[in-house]
């Protein structure tokens, strides 16, 4: 686990300002205390921050070829560069090291773009190709490492693993997307391939970019290199539950590779369970962490316990976080607003985690493979019902019964029916995105200035789910759902609070489920598979039915964040103080008194806006920080750019 970054000139004629480079670098030390490297020659500039995990004397970087003309830059894990050794041996390639980033170097030159099928990994890398004048940009298939890029004002194309590395360059654009705001609001983050820059972009998951010089000084569209799965196979349960168990193993088993000391987060669910009960008996030692929450919520007692049972030397603390004092320290860890609030927690288990290994192995991504979270279960039912109720009656009948319907956040779950109504008076897309939505419209343009809300028009991000649907099978809408899931929230959220907190302190995160081959075939498994009895991830539990106690594989999801809400209400008049200061008013985009109104909705206790507040709070840290570290002159033009 690294940091990477580089400048490029079309024209090759001037060596990029290494200074500038460095800065870029210095930036990310965070993610790569161990070491440092740059490369400078006409037209291009690498730079690199290793956090050593694998051939920890060999693995130095920026790495040449031994004729000189191949240099990468890379970020992250290449799981099965040994099978590819033994491949390009074969072939007659002579390696130096032990490490993966070698491998990299030669499966280019062996395969070129084409290399990237056959590799099994998470990774962000930058390659330059002399003889060929050409610079090649590629981010992982799930987007578990992340790679940002621009082109600044005198052509150069700029890239990083992190935003802030990019900030520090002078005449980098900071022009606030207004497109990219309305997104943040509507989601918690802003997607792929956008920012909450303008002219700042990120390489999408499963995709690569080529520059090559000469040539016109313009940015190409990425290339799509791999997608999930867009139909489903025919599969039995017992034949199922046999092959996940042996591909949970395998994936397990790769990610172990390591010349550093190893663990697991364990909570009290499933996924994290499966995984380190699976490490627990392929590592001669394994440890554990856990975070718990004083409360209901405490997950430490069910984590012990099957710390227990799988023998790891397990560690565990209790986190009681100020929320509206981490909201202001979401910039420093992210560079631009970030929602998810189990943010902060995920930083505290990582902090303990990097006490005691360098790496640490994580349950992500099995509820997107495994249709574990509550949405799918809903979106089902709304179907079900979108198959015997007309489109017309829908949108005729429940749409205005909907709108009159009161919302009732206060209510037992049974009677606020006005969100279910609404999506089923939808259409299958528009109705899933409104389950995903923490703000929807009518409330988001509520808090907007005039100028914003004119500026955004009809701009509706529940379009970006419609369009990615539509890429599935018409009859497949749990996976359709799902595959949504993988472009947006995945990368988006779950996988950028992974990367992002781990690395702010050089902790790295490996999730075993998340390896592309178990996801390509998990996701494509029948519905009836995944969902069943009213429950998510029917198949994951009957793989791992023999590592697990009964009470953790049908005990009740526990989200891993405490519930923000009374913190909030308890703090209202801070929390007023905070989002009608300086930084939101003057920015432009906010109105007064629709930020004064929700606030003290939520106080009233009547209603829940503790996501939507908790987002501005953010957006208030995001907006102080940049109006301390833009130039006046720079603030005065900036406010959005379209």
């Amino acid at each position: 686990m690294c940091g990477l970054a580089g400048l490029f000139h079309f024209s090759g004629a001037r060596v990029p300002d290494q200074a500038l480079l460095r800065r870029m670098t210095d930036a990310m030390h965070h993610r790569g205390p161990d070491g440092e490297g740059l490369h400078a020659e006409p037209g291009v500039a690498l730079g690199h921050r290793r956090l050593a995990i694998v051939d920890l004397a060999g693995g130095v970087q920026p790495m040449a070829s031994p004729d000189g003309e191949l240099i990468v830059t890379f970020n992250g894990e290449i799981y099965n560069h040994e099978v590819l050794r033994r491949e390009l041996e074969a072939a007659g390639h002579h390696f130096r090291t032990r490490s993966d980033t070698e491998a990299i170097l030669h499966a280019w030159r062996e395969w070129g773009p084409g290399c990237l099928q056959r590799m099994n990994g998470m990774f962000a890398f930058a390659i330059w190709d002399r003889s060929a004048g050409a610079l090649f940009l590629a981010r992982d298939r799930l987007g578990e490492k992340p790679l940002h890029y621009a082109q600044l004002p005198d052509g150069t194309v700029a890239f990083a693993s992190e935003l802030g590395a990019l900030l520090t360059l002078p005449g980098i654009a900071r022009r606030i997307d207004p497109r990219a705001l309305e997104d943040f609001l509507s989601l918690g983050y802003v997607p792929d391939p956008h920012t909450i820059y303008a002219g700042i972009h990120r390489l999408p998951p499963g995709h690569h970019l080529m520059l090559r010089r000469p040539g016109i000084a313009t940015l190409p569209r990425p290339t799509r290199y791999w997608q999930p799965p867009t139909t489903t196979i025919a599969a039995t349960a017992a034949d199922a539950a046999a092959e996940l168990s042996a591909r949970l193993e395998e994936s397990v088993r790769l990610r172990l590779m390591s010349d550093v000391p190893l663990g697991s987060f364990l909570s009290g669910g499933v996924d994290s369970g499966a995984i380190t009960g699976i490490a627990a008996r392929n590592a001669s030692t394994m440890q554990s962490f856990t975070i718990g929450f004083p409360g209901t919520s405490d997950e430490r007692p069910a984590a012990a316990g099957m710390a227990a049972m799988f023998g790891t030397t397990h560690r565990s603390e209790t986190s009681e976080p100020d929320y509206l004092d981490a909201a202001r320290s979401q910039v420093a860890l992210f560079h631009e607003p970030f929602g998810d609030h189990s943010s902060v927690p995920t930083l505290a288990v990582c902090a303990l985690a990097r006490k005691h290994v360098t790496v640490a192995l994580s349950g992500d991504g099995g509820d997107e493979v495994f249709a574990g979270y509550r949405r799918y279960r809903w979106h089902q039912m709304a179907e079900a019902v979108r198959a015997y109720v007309p489109a017309s009656a829908r949108r005729h009948v429940l749409g205005p019964l909907a709108r009159i319907y009161p919302k009732l956040d206060a209510a037992p779950r049974w009677l606020r029916a006005k969100h279910t109504l609404t999506e089923i008076s939808l259409d299958s897309a528009l109705g899933y995105y409104r389950t995903v939505c923490k703000l929807h419209r009518d409330n988001r343009r509520a808090l907007l200035s005039a100028s914003l809300r004119s500026e955004l028009g009809d701009y509706d991000p529940g379009d970006r789910f419609a369009g990615l649907m539509a890429e599935c099978d018409p009859d497949e809408t749990l996976l359709q759902a799902q595959y949504a899931d993988l472009a947006t929230w995945l990368p988006g959220d779950i996988l950028t609070k992974v990367d992002r907190t781990s690395m702010a302190v050089s902790l790295e995160v490996r999730p075993p489920i998340l390896d592309h081959t178990l996801v390509e075939w998990g996701m494509a498994l029948p519905t009836a598979l995944k969902l069943k009895g009213g429950e998510g991830k029917h198949i994951l539990r009957q793989a791992v039915a023999p590592l697990l106690p009964e009470r953790v594989l049908h005990g009740p999801k526990q989200g891993f964040a405490a519930s923000i809400g009374a913190q909030l209400r308890a703090q209202a008049p801070l929390v007023k103080q905070r989002l009608l200061g300086g930084a939101m008013l003057d920015s432009g985009l906010f109105d007064a008194g629709g930020l004064a109104a929700m606030v003290d909705r939520h106080a009233s206790g009547r209603h829940d806006h503790a996501q939507a507040i908790w987002q501005l709070l953010v957006l208030e840290g995001f907006l102080a920080n940049e109006a301390g570290s833009t130039p006046q002159h720079v603030r005065e033009s900036r406010t959005v750019d379209a």
